[in-house]
């Protein structure tokens, strides 16, 4: 076990989704302002170009300013272990960090979701303004942008959250898969911090490694249906390695993108060229616990832990035989 230190701003982990939600809310507001009186064209404008520079933004600070930003620096330690003399052909991640937030995960997603909806039906509304649009119209968009918005502005980071699924579940399973695994099958294992903080550490991880395959694993129940999440482009042949020992072993299994308003490793994995997937088993109440103090040991067994860590060891062996394309 190695150790890999790193640094990086605290700033867009902490700051970045409430001061994001603010911002939008305010660029929203004033865009139905001014098509609420008439002036479309400066609605239009103010619209488009706040969309693109809060987007501009937010991708900027998500892929580089979580380490170049020189604001609230930080130092952190990735965990690393290998098994020479073969280099790794597949690695198995998870973050050992956890972190609270005044609204659940599910509440935020859900926030993120309907924002983004308000915000397509303002935009078609102001490019079709007519007589027709009534000033209750422009209302409604404003009320439910707001109303949106609360549950993201609420997003701010705390520390009172055990994190007992998110993310020693998933912590358990990574170690239980190294451990099933034979020694001569090249895997390594790579246990990141500051996922919770902008996915800083698989970032700083991934910026000095060459693209590779990587099983991450990020929160592990004992209710629900094990499912492979991605970001980007399908990684076809991972997830048909997964689906393949997950049939192997008699596990109900499922593929699907990440849902919006929720962030893993994998999607610093999949930003750098990756082909990954996030392992994940959970249900709504799941959702409820995660990122708050009802995030404890109660209720959980462990056995969700123990599948995932199964389905992980064959299909990262059936990857490094080349298997799943």
């Amino acid at each position: 076990m190695t150790e890999e230190r790193f640094e990086y701003s605290t700033f867009p982990g902490r700051y970045a989704t409430p001061a994001g939600g603010a911002l939008s809310t305010g660029t929203l507001l004033a865009a139905i302002g001014y098509a609420g009186v008439g002036q479309r064209d400066r609605a239009l404008a103010v619209a488009v170009i706040g969309l693109l520079c809060i987007v501009g933004a937010a991708v900027w600070l998500a892929r580089r300013g979580v380490l170049a930003l020189p604001l609230a620096r930080r130092g952190g330690v990735n965990l690393i272990a290998t098994r020479p003399p073969r280099p790794p052909v597949v690695w198995l991640m998870a973050h050992l960090d956890s972190k609270s937030q005044p609204v659940a995960i599910l509440v935020r997603a859900a926030g993120i979701t309907v924002h983004a909806v308000v915000w397509a039906g303002a935009l078609l509304a102001v490019t079709l303004a007519s007589p027709d649009v009534t000033q209750m119209l422009w209302l409604a968009l404003a009320i439910a942008a707001v109303a949106s918005a609360l549950p993201i502005i609420a997003s701010v980071v705390r520390d009172r959250s055990p994190g007992a699924r998110d993310n020693a579940s998933g912590v358990a399973a990574v170690l239980i898969a190294a451990a099933q695994l034979e020694s001569h099958v090249p895997v390594g294992v790579v246990l990141t911090t500051a996922e919770e903080l902008g996915l800083a550490g698989a970032r700083a991880w991934v910026r000095s490694r060459r693209a590779g395959t990587a099983l991450n694993c990020d929160t592990t129940d004992d209710a629900g249906v094990l499912t492979a999440m991605y970001t980007g482009r399908r990684p076809v042949r991972v997830a048909n390695a997964c689906v393949d020992a997950a049939a192997a072993l008699g596990v109900p299994f499922g593929v699907r993108r990440l849902l919006p308003g929720i962030l893993t490793d994998g999607v610093a994995l999949a930003d750098a060229g990756w082909e990954a997937v996030t392992l994940s088993r959970g249900t709504v109440a799941t959702l409820r616990r995660l990122h708050r103090p009802s995030d404890r040991l109660d209720g959980l067994s462990g056995e969700g832990s123990a599948t995932a860590g199964r389905v992980m060891a064959v299909a990262a062996a059936r990857l490094t035989r080349g298997e799943g394309a």
